[in-house]
């Protein structure tokens, strides 16, 4: 039995590796066998992440990562976890292979996934002028011309911070009205760089390399149009990834893992969570690596204190 398993592969799942393998936990991490190494591996050049000043590829930043936890002696497996029972003592870990895997505690660091607007050239145009984050990438469109689809706080929030880079940014929205609270709604009204797409969608994204513009259809009347374009953001929001722990951990309102205070520790003692799949606000890769040794520290904590338990209970019964 494992005295620790790790579900997930972003900043946070090996952060927590890196802090558990040295405090010789011997953890276990589970990385997906299809999206190993989270969101960033979707990301071109990271510029904010502590330690790189020159910048450095999103999956270039994984790769080290994971090189950093298996050093201290991490132990990294290529798999989907299909199933989890975290309510006993011992913590079961079913992953796709078939083989149930055992442990004293878990780390839970699944992410979470931006919302997509469901095209074919997402996936082909993702780090190529199209993001799901101004912050990371905003500095890349400076006296550029971008959009932002989404009619909610993050979307009024994305365009207004656009701002401080792009020469125009444009907001398509497929209603006539926002959803945003009234200050940010009034904070991007006010905004003389931005401007309102209304009752628009996008269909298509246009450009081979790079983004250059989209393809519109008017809700109300479905003609189409075309809207040239540096680069565009999809703000329309993003889910935890908490299916696995649906009626064992307790959630927020927002969706995500809750937690006690500003530690890791879920509601199941032995089971902590940390990155993305806690956090509805912040969601940048260094956040999500702080929480990771968090949640690293949090279990070493648990185990040490539970170590010290069963010494004392086995003395005075001796």
């Amino acid at each position: 039995m494992r005295q620790i398993i790790i579900i997930g592969s972003g900043p946070a799942g090996y952060t927590a590796a890196v802090y558990a393998g040295r405090a010789n936990l011997e953890p276990l991490l589970i990385a997906s066998s299809v999206e190993a190494g989270g969101e960033l591996m979707n990301t071109t050049e990271v510029e904010n992440f502590p330690g790189f000043p020159e910048g450095i590829m999103g999956p270039d930043l994984m790769a080290k990562l994971q090189v950093q936890a298996e050093k201290f002696g991490t132990e990294v497996l290529y798999d989907d976890v299909v199933s989890l029972d975290l309510t006993g003592d011992v913590k079961k870990v079913q992953v796709g292979s078939g083989e149930t895997l055992e442990a004293s505690t878990v780390i839970f660091a699944t992410g979470s996934a931006y919302r997509r607007l469901g095209l074919p050239e997402e996936e082909r145009l993702s780090g190529h002028g199209l993001s799901w984050c101004a912050t990371c990438d905003g500095f890349f469109f400076r006296e550029k011309t971008i959009a932002v689809v989404g009619g909610g706080d993050s979307a009024m929030e994305e365009a207004t911070f656009l701002t401080r880079f792009a020469s125009k940014v444009y907001v398509i929205h497929r209603r006539d009205t926002l959803r945003a609270s009234k200050i940010m709604q009034n904070r991007a009204f006010e905004n003389d760089k931005i401007e309102f797409v209304w009752n628009s969608e996008v269909v298509a994204i246009e450009g081979e390399g790079a983004v250059s513009g989209v393809t519109l259809r008017d809700t109300e009347t479905g003609e189409l149009r075309k809207l040239p374009l540096d680069g565009l953001f999809v703000a329309i929001g993003n889910d935890p990834r908490t299916h696995l722990v649906h009626g064992q951990l307790e959630l927020t309102p927002e969706g995500t893992i809750a937690v006690e205070g500003r530690s890791s520790r879920t509601n199941l003692p032995g089971v902590f969570a940390a990155g993305d799949v806690i956090d509805p606000t912040y969601r940048q890769a260094v956040t999500a690596a702080a929480s990771g040794t968090v949640a690293a520290l949090d279990a070493e904590r648990y185990l040490a204190a539970r170590e010290q338990a069963q010494h004392e209970a086995l003395t005075l019964a001796n």
